[in-house]
């Protein structure tokens, strides 16, 4: 007589080594030379860089959120991975770190392999772009626990930085630069309102459509992924003087930018100093959304930022525009009694 099995009861061991089997290649095409070992083990191992004086150890953690509500809508899954690194990466390069690893966790209610392996392909290539090493991570199946198709993502990175090189923000003052590059969109922040405006509703725009102004139809739009700015911070670090980063991430501009501010300063920052992308104006008019609501919810175009003393703002802007990065400057830094997000004004 046959016994009860996991799998019975929903779990397929089988499928799951499956997905490792074909996890192996992509996270070996992200190996750096300070990895030891290989995908499969109980832990990731991975050394510190020899050329760091002093080293410390920076981590990041986040998600994707409900943008994987758009991945399912249109059952693409190559992308989301991209966003799940950057929004972990482009947080530990704010201290001017080198990112070194990325590990991540798949939750499931039932494991198709081959959407599982989309999804960390586009880890991998976030991994690429971000110059780490996909060290390792989890995969779950929870029956019972993710509607059919469905999974969520998580994830965390660890780069290094030498002491003496952390950025702090304790040196930003008063007639500092605030310089600025684009995002690509949303980025991972944002959508549920996005989705509430646009899709949860009465009369729905089509994903499949594409709506006056956008580029491309609205779920190719909306399914972007997050720009990640390794290079970014690498160049602009080669070139000057940095004396903060800035990833405008869940909270918008003024939930982002006054972060890393030292007392008796603040921010002015100007609107219309980069393009605001289509995506941007068609959720407020859409759905009725206040203009500082937008400010506090969605990058509004401006994905990363960096404060630089005037003497340096113009390398900095010709390194990043010989690699084909528009710069743009954003604000100024200015004397401020304010705290929090008073500290930013945006005009």
């Amino acid at each position: 007589m046959k016994g009860l099995t996991y799998r019975d009861a929903g779990v397929d061991i089988d499928a799951g080594e499956r997905l490792v089997d074909r996890i192996k290649p992509l996270a070996a095409a992200t190996r750096t030379p300070h990895v030891i070992g290989g995908v499969g083990g109980f832990a990731g191992l991975c050394s510190l860089p020899g050329d760091i004086e002093d080293p410390v150890l920076v981590s990041g953690t986040d998600g994707v959120g409900t943008k994987l509500k758009l991945a399912f809508a249109l059952d693409r899954h190559d992308t989301v991975g991209i966003d799940l690194v950057a929004m972990c990466v482009n947080d530990v390069l704010t201290v001017g770190a080198r990112p070194l690893f990325f590990l991540d966790y798949f939750a499931t209610g039932k494991l198709d392999v081959d959407q599982g392996e989309a999804v960390v392909r586009g880890i991998a290539e976030g991994c690429k772009q971000a110059g780490c090493a996909l060290l390792g991570g989890e995969t779950a199946e929870l029956p019972g626990f993710y509607g059919g198709g469905e999974y969520d993502l998580a994830g965390f990175s660890v780069g290094v930085v030498g002491r003496k090189a952390l950025i702090t923000g304790e040196r930003i003052a008063v007639g500092d630069v605030v310089l600025g590059v684009a995002s690509s969109g949303l980025h991972s922040n944002g959508f549920s309102l996005a989705r509430r405006a646009l899709l949860d509703r009465e009369n729905p725009l089509s994903l499949t459509d594409t709506p006056e102004g956008l580029d491309a139809p609205l779920g190719d739009v909306l399914l972007r992924p997050t720009r990640i700015y390794a290079d970014v911070a690498r160049t602009a670090l080669a070139a000057g003087d940095i004396r903060g980063f800035c990833h405008i991430t869940g909270g918008g501009l003024p939930g982002n930018l006054h972060r890393g501010l030292p007392d008796g300063v603040g921010m002015k920052v100007t609107l219309s100093a980069w393009p605001r992308p289509a995506i941007f104006d068609l959720i407020q008019r859409e759905g009725g959304v206040a203009e500082a609501e937008m400010q506090r919810t969605f990058n509004v175009g401006l994905g990363f930022t960096m404060i630089v003393p005037p003497s340096d703002a113009a390398a900095v802007v010709a390194a990043l525009a010989a690699m084909g990065e528009p710069v743009y400057r954003v604000g100024e830094i200015v004397a401020s009694d304010a705290t929090g997000e008073a500290r930013i004004q945006v005009g």
